[in-house]
């Protein structure tokens, strides 16, 4: 087995040298390399470097899979050989400017929510939690009942479980100053204000209980607690006015009157223009996507079941996340998750199809740890690095997980958070949902494994590529 050291060697010559290497990072699973001239990289070569699990360009970065712990190994190698690291945002910023309009939007957007899934992933949690040790059949394992729970613990486990969606616009309008270059404090000075008790609740507004306030005889103004449009444009926007601002105000003012004058502005555009707009449209989002989810015998399951591993590749998906954070925070519950999960468990079994199918080693070695990464939820290593390279699999595992999609829209299962799926994504259903969700998952198991091992491998395919690449 080749050393980090000489593994690094070949990346090096393989994507052109260190002359053509402008920047590069790494993440949880892949190099990520800015390059001067796309034109010089080997794509067989680095594809046949040991270790590699794929590569590909995305988001304006020419990006090879390692896979986790292995990626910082070779990153220090590649240091080693005198090449500088950048930061993972620096290397962003530099994709940024790459791409069309479209894929750039999504990019940005998808840097603006990316920081704040950990604290979301942790509240799903806690909700599953409370729903298993709220259980009949649980709790009577312990002698006692629902109704004789105390008062308190029920209030702890709210505040557990409310915190993060009651201040979200806080969490959003904090990365989107981030994002766009402004003062991180004031976004979260702004999405509080957003979410000011003196303002009418949004929920006791949405239950009736609470009239929102008029302004001005037509405006009406309520509190955005969960509210997630509203918050990303201010930020968005106050972003820019603030850095606006520094570049006109006297130093010796800058302190006093731009903080001031950004606060003062924004939270008036923010309560009166950007909020009632925003999340007039947010609704209209909601409704939409709640439609498209409620579509009967089970369609909507197969047409996002089939489709969300494709848009994976693509590099877009993170718009999803906007998706799953208002189903979360309206309705509390997110039969999305249970969807992809589905088709993130085929392409995982797909890809242990291969594996356990092909006599050759080096395959071999590439396929099984990839499919152990996307049984835990990361399925770039098996899609780019196996699926899709033979390509017949990643239509399998898209059959299959349209199969699991179908049966988790039929039992209507829904997750209670996001970001995670497949085995830890367990931890979203212990709302007595659980053994529903092995069910889909192993049926999206079952049907794209079989058609892989049937249909869609076999070593001819891999003799035909390597005398291809010859």
């Amino acid at each position: 087995m080749a050393q980090n050291h000489e593994i690094a060697k070949e990346v090096l010559d393989a994507v052109g040298g260190k002359e053509n290497i402008a920047s590069f990072a790494h993440c949880a699973t892949r190099l990520r390399i800015m390059v001067n001239d796309k034109e010089k990289i080997d794509q067989k070569q680095v594809e046949n470097i040991e270790k590699v699990k794929g590569a590909f360009f995305n988001a304006g970065q020419y990006q090879i899979i390692f896979g986790t712990g292995t990626v910082n190994q070779i990153y220090e190698e590649m240091e080693k050989l005198g090449l500088d690291g950048s930061s993972k945002e620096e290397v962003k910023s530099q994709a940024k400017q790459q791409g069309g309009h479209f894929q750039r939007a999504i990019r940005t957007f998808g840097d603006v929510f990316v920081p704040i899934i950990p604290v979301l992933v942790a509240t799903g949690l806690f909700m599953g939690l409370r729903g298993l040790l709220t259980q009949p059949e649980v709790l009577s394992w312990f002698g006692t009942t629902p109704e004789a729970l105390s008062p308190n613990f029920l209030l702890y486990t709210k505040v557990l479980t409310d915190t993060a969606f009651a201040f979200l616009p806080a969490l959003v309008a904090w990365s989107a100053f981030r994002v766009f270059g402004g003062s991180p404090v004031l976004g979260i000075i702004l999405g509080l204000m957003l979410v000011n008790p003196a303002l009418p609740n949004a929920y006791s507004v949405a239950d009736g209980s609470a009239e929102p306030l008029t302004m001005f005889g037509f405006i009406p103004v309520v509190g955005y607690q969960g509210s997630v449009l509203p918050a990303f444009f201010v930020g968005l926007l106050g972003a820019k006015f603030e850095r606006y601002l520094r570049k006109r105000i006297p130093e010796s003012l800058d302190l006093i009157l731009t903080p001031f004058l950004t606060l003062l502005v924004m939270i008036t555009l923010g309560l009166f223009a950007i909020g009632p707009v925003f999340h007039s449209l947010e609704e209209v989002v909601l409704h939409g996507t709640t439609a498209v989810l409620n579509m009967p015998y089970g369609i909507a399951g197969i047409i996002i079941g089939f489709l969300h591993q494709i848009i994976v590749v693509t590099g877009v998906h993170h718009i999803f996340n906007l998706l799953e954070i208002q189903l979360l925070e309206k309705t509390g519950v997110n039969p999305f998750n249970a969807i992809i999960t589905c088709a993130m468990a085929a392409q995982a079994a797909a890809c242990l199809a291969v594996g356990l199918k092909t006599k050759d080693a080096k395959l071999k070695a590439l396929a099984l740890p990839s499919s152990f990464s996307a049984f835990l939820g990361i399925t770039e290593p098996a899609i780019f690095g196996v699926n899709l390279r033979y390509m017949k699999p990643f239509i399998m595992g898209l059959i299959g997980g349209a199969a699991g999609g179908f049966l988790a829209s039929l039992l209507h299962l829904a997750g209670t958070g996001m970001a995670i799926t497949v085995l830890p994504g367990t931890l979203l259903y212990l709302n007595s949902q659980l053994p529903m969700y092995i069910l889909c998952n192993l049926v999206a198991m079952a049907i794209g494994f079989a058609l892989t091992w049937v249909f869609g491998f076999n070593d001819k395919m891999l003799n035909d590529m390597k005398i291809a690449d010859k």
